[in-house]
């Protein structure tokens, strides 16, 4: 899986995300320009110390982005779609992108790539839900219907065991 943030604003976002790109085995894209530069403490804090696991690609530019990655298909996360983010299949390798924090992705985009765009339902007059959970309730899907592949790890209990009782 591929995670794609579209001029990234908010560095304790961005390390979020990229903890969980860590824990789920997803590439993290990072397409500039960003409001923040990655070794501000801030992203580092977010993303504590699974940062240095991190599989990160950072591009100058969406047409760099394209380019270096081959035009792939890209699902786009916006509040404005007609689909919802589990009325699609994704590919095991498929790419997720979301815009910034401010003004999500340029209109332009969406609509050059309309079959493509998902949303998450929301209720209300709520303008959108945080970056990091969004990205999260979307990978999470994602990596459901690829049947979590690779991450099949059953966590330790500290003082016992699940054979117990």
């Amino acid at each position: 899986m591929n995670i794609v943030l579209l001029e990234p604003e908010i560095p304790a976002n961005t390390g979020n995300i990229g903890r969980t790109c860590v824990a789920t085995g997803t590439k993290l894209h990072l397409i500039e320009p960003m409001g923040f530069r990655l070794n501000e403490k801030q992203i580092k804090r977010a993303g504590l110390d699974y940062w240095e696991a991190l599989d990160i690609m950072v591009y100058d530019s969406y047409k760099d982005f394209l380019e270096k990655n081959a035009y792939p298909k890209i699902y786009m996360a916006t509040t404005k779609a007609v689909k919802t983010y589990t009325d699609v299949r994704y590919e095991a390798d498929c790419y997720i992108m979301f815009g910034k924090e401010s003004a999500g992705i340029p209109e332009e985009l969406l609509l050059a790539n309309k079959e493509n765009c998902i949303r998450i339902p929301m209720v209300g007059d709520i303008r959108s839900l945080n970056l990091g959970n969004s990205v999260a309730i979307i990978l999470y899907e994602a990596l459901r219907q690829n049947k979590f592949a690779s991450m099949n790890k059953v966590g330790n209990l500290h003082s016992h065991t699940w054979d117990e009782g």
